[in-house]
C-alpha cells in the first residue's frame, strides 16, 4: 500500500506538469492576441478559441494537482481540533466521497465526449478550431485522474488510521 502511493502521486504530479505548461502557453497566447489586436488590428478566431481550450486542461488537471498538493478547501479550523484518528478518519470519508464524485462525473461525461465525437464536432464559428471533441475528452480523463489522487490520498488515510491505532 505504501509503495503505490508515490506512483500514483507521480503520475499526478507529472499531468500537474502539463497543466503548468498549458498556464504557461495561455500567458503567450494572451500576449500575443493582444499585440495582434492592439499593434495590428488583427484577431483570430482561431487563437482566440485556443485560449480556452488551454483552460481545460489547466482547470481540469488542475484539481487532482492541487489536491495532491493540499490546496484544495478545507475547514481546517475545524479539521485541526481532532487528533491523528480523527484526521484520518476525515480524511477517508473525504477521498471516498471525492473518488464517488469523481467516477460519478466521469460516468456522465463519457456520453457526452462520444456525442462529440460522433458528430466530429468541431467550432460553429467561421475561422474557429476543428475536433472540438478533443477538447470535451478533458472532462472524463480529469475526473479520472481525480479519483486516482482520491485512492492515493484514501490509502494515506488509512496508513494514518492504522498508525493512530498502533499509538493509542
Amino acid at each position: 500500500m505504501k509503495q503505490a502511493i508515490p506512483k500514483l502521486e507521480a503520475f499526478v504530479e507529472f499531468t500537474g506538469g502539463l497543466a503548468r505548461f498549458c498556464v504557461l502557453a495561455l500567458v503567450v497566447l494572451v500576449a500575443t492576441n493582444v499585440i495582434l489586436r492592439y499593434l495590428f488590428s488583427i484577431g483570430p478566431v482561431s487563437m482566440q478559441e485556443l485560449e480556452w481550450h488551454l483552460i481545460s486542461p489547466i482547470a481540469l488537471f488542475g484539481l487532482a494537482y492541487a489536491m495532491k498538493h493540499k490546496a484544495d478547501v478545507r475547514v481546517d479550523f475545524v479539521y485541526e481540533r481532532f487528533g491523528p484518528l480523527g484526521k484520518g478518519w476525515i480524511d477517508l470519508a473525504s477521498a471516498v466521497l471525492t473518488f464517488l464524485v469523481a467516477l460519478v462525473i466521469v460516468y456522465l461525461s463519457i456520453p457526452y465526449v462520444m456525442q462529440a465525437y460522433d458528430i466530429l464536432e468541431g467550432s460553429p464559428d467561421p475561422g474557429g478550431l476543428p475536433y472540438r471533441y478533443l477538447l470535451k475528452i478533458f472532462l472524463p480523463l480529469g475526473f479520472a485522474l481525480l479519483m486516482v489522487q482520491a485512492i492515493a490520498n484514501l490509502l494515506q488515510a488509512v496508513i494514518q488510521i492504522k498508525d493512530a491505532k498502533v499509538a493509542s
